[in-house]
């Protein structure tokens, strides 16, 4: 069973492409997160605010594309950034920055 995950894509005023996740993301999902970052050249913003659940599989999708990605990301999930390195190797702030 695949675990709830919406993804909308849209562009920032500055034209920047940003992809909203809402849900969860974990294994049953992550080719749906794969194909949506794909579908994607250059430079993206994944806003998390609204991500419950990030498991290990999700962040390595993240990881795969972690030199170009801008993650924005509410209290519960920068922990999980951080201890994983993500945040290390992305540009990682939180909804109000």
């Amino acid at each position: 069973m695949t675990t709830p995950l919406t993804l909308t894509a849209r562009s920032r005023p500055d034209g920047t492409p940003l992809l909203k996740a809402v849900g969860e993301i974990d294994m049953s999902n992550t080719d749906a997160l794969a194909a949506a970052l794909d579908a994607t050249a250059g430079p993206l913003v994944i806003d998390l605010t609204e991500v419950d659940y990030l498991d290990s599989a999700g962040l390595s999708v993240l990881f795969a594309h972690a030199d170009r990605l801008e993650l924005i990301a509410g209290p519960l999930l920068i922990p999980v950034l951080t201890i994983s390195g993500l945040a290390d190797l992305t540009t990682t702030r939180g909804p109000d920055v």
